[in-house]
């Protein structure tokens, strides 16, 4: 019993030094491979001749050449908004919303300007009825400079003088307040659009819907290029700003005669706010004025319309 214990320990000793002796043998024969690599650490540069292992990244002066860095598209030229003169409102007659009053704008020799104007109101003496101002003799009518892009005038209508900004074929009185004139014992309210009566528009239906199409582009594309290069404390409130354009238009111009049939009025407010957004770009005369540094890019929230 011994003995067999013996020669079975005898045995496994053996076994075991093969396997050793083999185990050995293999390492030398890949030590001469493996010393033959250089070690080669992540980025830096291969010899000469040599190629990267599998795996290895490739240092970027070596081998492909370096991607460059993606930008963000920069904000569209800013487009330049339709240029009027004041031919645009001579010699035609205009209602206030296309239905009350009258004004008529002519040239008083070479350049002064006259109208004539007629003021629907209320009688101050007895609430609820109708009265007009109306001045006898033509009232000058002084140019004031552009503001916010847009031509304005001072009609200069005795104890009610009107301040109205020059649209294509209209005038738009958007700020001032009632005027009560005792001694015509009327109340007035010049505010709105004078611009032709519905009956005149209706034939220009299809050139005042492309005038609409176009002015809605200059819009869009100069509020992303405003909002494009504003500083990131100012964009909310150019975003804020074209938010409210849609309900302020619709606010003035549900008053104006028979909108729904030509779209008038809806045209030529969207007119009036592409040209104040290109004169906050810097657009002067019809052509874009020299861009300065780009300003860091800042995301612009879509205003539906």
């Amino acid at each position: 019993m011994a003995r067999l214990r013996f020669f079975t320990l005898t045995a496994v000793l053996l076994v075991a030094s093969l396997v050793l002796v083999a185990s050995l043998v293999l390492v030398g024969s890949l030590a001469p491979a493996a010393l033959a690599q250089p070690l080669i650490l992540p980025g830096a540069r291969l010899p000469s001749g040599t190629e990267a292992p599998a795996g290895l990244p490739l240092d970027p002066g070596q081998g492909a050449a370096p991607q460059a860095p993606t930008l963000a598209p920069s904000p569209p030229a800013p487009r330049p908004a339709k240029v009027l003169r004041e031919e645009a409102i001579l010699n035609r007659d205009l209602r206030l919303n296309g239905a009350s009053g009258g004004l008529r704008i002519e040239r008083a020799g070479k350049s002064d300007l006259r109208a004539k104007i007629a003021l629907s109101g209320i009688r101050l003496s007895r609430p609820g009825e109708a009265c007009s101002l109306k001045p006898e003799a033509p009232v000058p009518v002084v140019a004031r400079g552009r503001i916010e892009g847009l031509a304005r005038y001072e009609i200069q209508v005795p104890a009610c003088p009107i301040t109205a900004d020059l649209l294509d074929g209209a005038l738009w009185v958007r700020s001032g307040e009632e005027c009560a004139v005792e001694a015509a014992d009327c109340r007035v309210d010049p505010r709105g659009l004078w611009g032709p009566e519905p009956t005149v528009l209706a034939a220009q239906a299809r050139a005042i819907e492309a005038d609409r199409g176009q002015a809605d582009k200059t819009v869009r594309e100069n509020y992303r290029t405003l909002a494009g290069r504003a500083r990131p404390q100012d964009v909310r409130a150019i975003v804020s700003e074209q938010a409210a354009f849609s309900s302020d238009r619709e606010m003035l111009c549900r008053s104006y005669a028979r909108e729904a049939a030509h779209g008038f009025c809806n045209a030529r407010f969207t007119e009036a706010r592409a040209a104040q957004l290109a004169a906050r770009l810097g657009i002067a005369g019809g052509a874009p004025a020299p861009r300065k540094a780009a300003a860091p890019r800042t995301p612009v929230t879509p205003i539906p319309e």
